[in-house]
């Protein structure tokens, strides 16, 4: 399940973020772009690269809380050890 949830997560992410490049560099050259005021000192091919990551992780993170929002209480709240390897005091009522 957890395979799953993940890429539920990372292929959609992965989408948004190549359709975000396409859109983004489409309309910026990365040889005019600017860090504090300063050129940057990276390829073109770096710059594409960089932005592709970063805009993989933001779709990520967006679709994680989707994921993480959609899960109902059971899921959230149950306990993933079996009843009898629990810990003395484990807040964890039986058959949760």
């Amino acid at each position: 399940m957890l395979s799953q949830r993940m890429m539920w997560i990372a292929w959609p992410a992965f989408l948004v973020a190549a359709i975000l490049e396409v859109i983004v560099f489409g309309m910026v050259d990365p040889q005019d772009m600017h860090w504090f005021g300063h050129p940057i000192e990276i390829s073109r091919q770096g710059v594409y690269t960089v932005a592709f990551f970063v805009f993989w992780a933001v779709a990520m993170l967006s679709s994680a809380l989707t994921s993480l929002l959609s899960m109902s209480p059971f899921e959230v709240n149950r306990c993933p050890l079996p009843a009898d390897g629990r810990p003395p005091g484990c807040p964890k009522r039986e058959g949760c």
